[in-house]
């Protein structure tokens, strides 16, 4: 089978396989489906797992895309055989499994109807095909991921195992014309050496690649993950806490602690941000980044969201009638809360619900969504959230490398620059000419700011002297349950501002 006839052919079968599920748009859960690599179906807004056809991808002419003899295995099938067949080679290197996975998946699934769904499949095959060399394996594994086996050779260590990841991502980076629509992908990747596993056989590694995969989605987009023992040792926890999360989400264990910003130069509350904390009955408070993972597994980030808009316009609502100025409430907003078409009803449903004023609720977004420009959804709700009158919060600003036309195009009213430009600011000229810019570039174009992380009274009067909006951190205040914020509150009414805390979190 030539190399054009055998991509021919997955791609026919990729076609078959979406058109098996006719009209319904598939959703796709990638923790989920990296994980489990199964074949079938679920219904409902559960994910639609297509297998499809191996193919046997390189580059050049004549003989490195001989004939094979017998039909092609398909799926995870054809993996585990070319994995097995590469570990018993005598090739000095052993080989790398990668899976490769396209970035919000859902959100295309969504949007479009199985044909452009199959044409961007054989498309994103094509291009991720050209860097690939004779000897590589590649396949779809799911409607969103494809599964790779790198050849071994002696100069496949892992710096060139880091590059040839970099490269398959630059080669999705250009947009797709599909449908008649332009859509812009981006793809998170893992990858397992055998160096680095236990127990080196075929199943083993693929699995440990999926696991890798599945981190580098949780911090992506566009992140790449090696498999280690410690990124197992991770996962392992995170999937015993996506055992219990959602029976804690009933159990009423998840609330909302209030972290105040205040303004720069004058001390004065001007909001504060609504944080997710887990009181779990044996541990404690459990962190937010060991709980967060494992609600993404579980598929309860929209949850969550959920949860922490009610009880902070509650909180809002609640002070409004003991006569605290408290001005405005921020709450963070995930990747799938964004991507919820019903978002802009459920907010205004909310807010009528508490009879505040939209412009009392800070939405805050993180800078890799504006910087990955995002799908069609997301834009829409953050466009709409604008109109209904909502105030946008562009989060750890300096992390992202987003845009200027961009920060214009989502309707940002602020910026919140990240803690890593505030820590040791008032020690280091070079952070403050680097914030200095940040807050210049803000000036011209209108934007407020707010710096994260402010934990020193330095840090505290150095930005106050760079012309910084308003701080947060704790230098001024911890985040706090509902009942100690009020008693914090009451303290700036009844006198002096309570004295900053100069500790460093410590968890």
């Amino acid at each position: 089978m030539s190399h054009q006839h055998g991509h021919a052919g997955a791609a026919a079968l990729w076609r078959s396989l979406l058109g098996r599920i006719g009209g319904r748009r598939a959703l796709a859960l990638p923790a989920l489906g990296l994980l489990g690599l199964l074949a079938g179906g679920a219904v409902g807004a559960a994910v639609a797992l297509l297998s499809a056809a191996v193919v046997l991808l390189g580059f050049g002419s004549g003989s490195a895309r001989s004939a094979i003899a017998r039909p092609p295995l398909t799926g995870r099938a054809a993996l585990l055989r070319a994995l097995g067949g590469a570990l018993a080679s005598p090739a000095p290197i052993a080989p790398v499994a990668m899976v490769i996975e396209i970035d919000r998946y859902r959100t295309l699934a969504e949007r479009f109807d199985h044909r452009v769904l199959s044409d961007l499949g054989e498309r994103v095959l094509g291009r991720l095909s050209e860097v690939l060399r004779a000897g590589d394996v590649i396949q779809p594994l799911t409607a969103q991921s494809f599964g790779l086996v790198v050849r071994g050779s002696d100069r496949l260590d892992l710096a060139a195992v880091m590059q040839l990841a970099g490269r398959l991502q630059r080669q999705l980076s250009d947009p797709f014309e599909v449908g008649g629509a332009r859509i812009r992908l981006s793809a998170s990747i893992g990858f397992a050496m055998a160096v680095r596993l236990p127990r080196a056989d075929p199943d083993a590694m693929l699995q440990a690649a999926s696991l890798a995969a599945l981190d580098a989605h949780r911090n992506g987009p566009s992140a790449i993950r090696s498999y280690s023992a410690a990124l197992k040792e991770r996962a392992d926890s995170v999937n015993a806490l996506a055992d219990q999360v959602a029976d804690a989400l009933e159990r009423g264990e998840f609330v909302a602690y209030f972290q105040p910003q205040v303004e720069a130069g004058t001390g004065r509350l001007t909001g504060v941000e609504a944080l997710a904390r887990w009181q779990h009955p044996d541990r404690g408070l459990v962190s937010p980044a060991e709980f967060l993972p494992a609600l993404q597994i579980a598929g309860r980030m929209d949850s969550l969201g959920a949860l922490m808009v009610r009880d902070a316009l509650a909180a809002l609502r609640r002070w409004d009638g003991l006569g605290y100025a408290v001005p405005r409430v921020a709450v963070n907003f995930s990747g799938d809360e964004l991507s919820d078409p019903r978002l802009i009803d459920r907010i205004g449903w909310e807010l009528d619900r508490f009879e505040l004023a939209p412009d009392r609720l800070v939405v805050e977004v993180l800078e890799t969504v504006v910087a990955n420009g995002s799908e069609d959804v997301v834009i829409r709700n953050l466009a709409g959230l604008a109109r209904l009158g909502c105030r946008l919060d562009l989060d750890d600003f300096g992390t992202g490398h987003a845009a200027i036309t961009s920060i214009r195009r989502f309707a940002i009213e602020r910026i919140k620059i990240d803690r890593s430009f505030v820590t040791g600011i008032d020690a280091d000229p070079e952070q403050q000419k680097m914030v200095q810019a940040i807050l210049t570039m803000a000036d011209r174009l209108g934007l407020d700011t707010l710096a994260e992380g402010v934990e020193t009274a330095g840090e505290q009067k150095m930005l106050a002297e760079l012309g910084c909006g308003h701080l947060q951190g704790y230098g001024i205040a911890r985040p706090m349950p509902m009942d100690e914020l009020e008693t914090w509150i009451r303290g700036r009414l009844e006198g002096a501002p309570p004295p900053i805390r100069f500790q460093r979190p410590t968890g």
